[in-house]
């Protein structure tokens, strides 16, 4: 790894917070090589590689020996596992720990999708969640994230956060992974020490109050907000709790540690009493600069539900009735819970104890995608999506084949495929028996639909 100079005040500031002595730890530390870390997706089935450790705060999360070539594994394009850096996880704990309850989630700044991720599989079958993102481009990769993730309980959005102001007291926890100054990448990002300056900071934390601003009134009574960044300065940090509470109505939640995980607790003190946050330093714990804290809405604070409406009217969206997504239900091999809609004559179904909370949201935001995505049909036959392919929904009435590596790989390049005793007709290929898209034999040749914008082209 090339070491670049700190900037001098970078110094300054991170002596202040650590003592001379413990400065020269973390020092040293953000020049050494990074560990990498994956957190496997509970949906789906996946074999671990061998000399994995488990992080300690998250159930799904592991350490690898060393860095893989991703992008060449079959089984991360199928969506079994997400690379997310190890502090993130973190969250996992949160969750678990407080039992919070399931619900309606917002990740307010949620691309590339790791954060989301996560709260999607916490949340299963008894939540819904809204993954938002600003920027489109990177709105765009957390769509593809979100899908590859395939659990069909979640809206991904592309607002700006004074969007959401119609949507207060609407969710039951709200996440803000803040835009950062990036100081907690020093180690993985050298091109961040070069970037930073305190003007940077304070124009860092200025954006952040506007973020929060609007994202401190989303959360109903009862509800939970997480704020995180991966820096370390208190502008962005610990300052913030303090702006929260002076503009909202929040009270502490503190979150047990085990002390062997060398995660350093804070406390803010405010007018509403002392609140906690969480510091993640590179020369304590086996993961990048993170800090993180959780404050809760009181019970008497101000709730808004979904309400009752009698006909759904969107210009783009069409809802199908009860029976017929009853009668799609049942053809793809589910119970009856889903609640179908069409957009450009596809269909795309989310759990239909969502509809409410759903059409609600469908007013006022700005949607690149949602639930899952089956596809079209053409009389009785489907014309399957490459989003179904890789969800968790059945696929009944479709045969499956199974490619060794070197055929996945081809695949995922959207090459020309020649496989012996496939199929005729539309066949999933899956690699490890994890679904990786489809393709239809057409008796002389083979077709390959896997989407032409995400095919890999490293060799």
């Amino acid at each position: 790894m090339t070491t670049i100079q700190l900037p001098p005040a970078f110094e300054k500031q991170m002596i202040h917070l650590l003592g001379e002595e413990e400065y020269e730890e973390f020092r040293n530390a953000i020049d050494q090589e990074p560990r990498t870390s994956i957190r496997i997706n509970p949906f789906k089935q996946f074999s671990l590689p061998g000399n994995t450790e488990r992080i300690p705060w998250s159930v799904n999360g592991y350490f690898l020996e060393e860095r893989p070539s991703f992008t060449l594994d079959p089984a991360f394009h199928a969506g079994a596992y997400y690379v997310q850096e190890a502090s993130s996880m973190f969250i996992e704990h949160i969750l678990r720990s407080h039992e919070i309850p399931k619900g309606l989630y917002l990740d307010l700044a949620a691309a590339p999708g790791g954060k989301s991720t996560l709260l999607a599989s916490y949340l299963g079958a008894d939540g819904f969640l809204v993954a938002n993102e600003v920027i489109q481009a990177r709105a765009q990769v957390l769509k593809e994230n979100i899908i590859k993730w395939g659990l069909g309980n979640t809206l991904v959005s592309n607002n700006d956060p004074e969007h959401f102001e119609p949507l207060e007291g609407f969710f039951d926890l709200v996440l803000v992974d803040a835009p950062c100054s990036g100081e907690g990448m020093f180690r993985k990002d050298p091109q961040a020490r070069e970037e930073w300056s305190p003007d940077h900071v304070n124009l860092c934390s200025l954006r952040q109050k506007r973020i929060m601003d609007k994202a401190g009134a989303l959360v109903k009574a009862g509800g939970y907000l997480i704020y995180s960044t991966c820096t370390f300065n208190e502008s962005e940090n610990e300052e913030m709790i303090r702006f929260l509470t002076e503009e909202f109505s929040y009270e502490p939640v503190r979150i047990d540690l085990d002390p062997s995980w060398k995660i350093r607790e804070t406390q803010t003190q405010t007018e509403e009493g002392i609140f906690y946050g969480y510091r993640f330093y590179p020369h304590r714990v086996a993961g990048e600069g993170f800090f993180i804290t959780v404050l809760k809405r009181p019970e008497d604070a101000y709730s808004s539900e979904p309400g009752k409406t009698k006909e759904f009217k969107h210009p783009f969206l069409k809802a199908q009735s009860q029976r017929e997504s009853q009668d799609l239900d049942s053809e793809i091999g589910l119970d009856g819970n889903g609640q179908y809609y069409m957009l450009n004559d596809s269909y795309f179904r989310i759990d239909s104890q969502w509809k409410a909370y759903f059409e609600k949201l469908s007013q006022h935001l700005s949607i690149r995608y949602f639930g899952v995505e089956l596809g079209k049909k053409q009389k009785m036959d489907w014309i399957p999506s490459h989003e179904w392919a890789l969800s968790i929904l059945p696929k009944k009435g479709f045969l499956k084949f199974e490619l060794n590596k070197e055929q996945a790989l081809e695949f995922l390049r959207k090459n020309d495929l020649e496989l012996s005793g496939l199929p005729l007709g539309w066949v999933m290929v899956t690699y490890q028996n994890l679904p990786l898209g489809w393709v239809k034999n057409l008796g002389n040749r083979v077709n390959n639909y896997y989407p032409k914008e995400w095919r890999i082209r490293l060799v």
